[in-house]
C-alpha cells in the first residue's frame, strides 16, 4: 500500500497522529491490540503488543486481554468502557454500538475524547484489513 498508494497511506498516518493527541498511549495500544485480536491480524498484534510492553504495560494484562470480560478486576472501569467500545465498533455489523456503551463512554470521557476513541477503533480496523488483506505477517518466530 505504501508503495502503490502512498497518498492514502500518508492520510491514514496523519489520522493516527491526530488520534494520538487525544488518547493515553497505553489506552491506544489496548484498542489496537483488542481490535487486532478480533480481526485476527498477527502483524498488528505482534507490533502493538511489543509497543505496549515498551510503554510499560504489564504483560500479564496482555495475556488476559482477549478474555477481559472474565478478568474485569484487572482493568479499570475506563479501560472496560474502552474495550467494550472497541469490540462494538469492530463488530459493528452484528449489533451496532449500544446506547449503554456510548452513554458510558460520553459520561466517562466526554464527547471529544469519545470521538478520539471511536476513531482509534476505526483506524486499527482499517490497518487490520490492510495487514490481513495484503497478507502481511510478522517475522517468523524463532525456533
Amino acid at each position: 500500500m505504501q508503495k502503490y498508494l502512498p497518498q492514502a497511506y500518508q492520510l491514514m498516518k496523519e489520522m493516527d497522529d491526530l488520534i494520538k493527541e487525544g488518547i493515553d498511549p497505553l489506552h491506544l495500544e489496548m484498542i489496537k491490540i483488542r481490535g487486532s485480536q478480533l480481526n485476527g491480524c498477527a502483524y498488528c498484534l505482534n507490533k502493538h503488543i511489543t509497543d505496549a510492553i515498551q510503554l510499560g504495560e504489564d504483560p500479564q494484562r496482555i495475556h488476559v486481554l482477549s478474555a477481559w470480560h472474565e478478568a474485569k478486576n484487572w482493568f479499570t472501569n475506563e479501560e472496560q468502557i474502552i474495550l467494550q467500545l472497541t469490540e462494538e465498533i469492530t463488530l459493528i455489523g452484528e449489533h451496532g454500538i449500544s446506547d449503554d456503551v456510548y452513554d458510558r463512554a460520553i459520561e466517562a470521557f466526554g464527547e471529544e475524547k469519545t470521538s478520539h476513541l471511536i476513531l482509534a477503533a476505526i483506524s486499527i480496523n482499517s490497518w487490520n484489513r490492510i495487514g490481513v488483506g495484503l497478507q502481511m505477517h510478522p517475522i517468523k518466530y524463532k525456533d
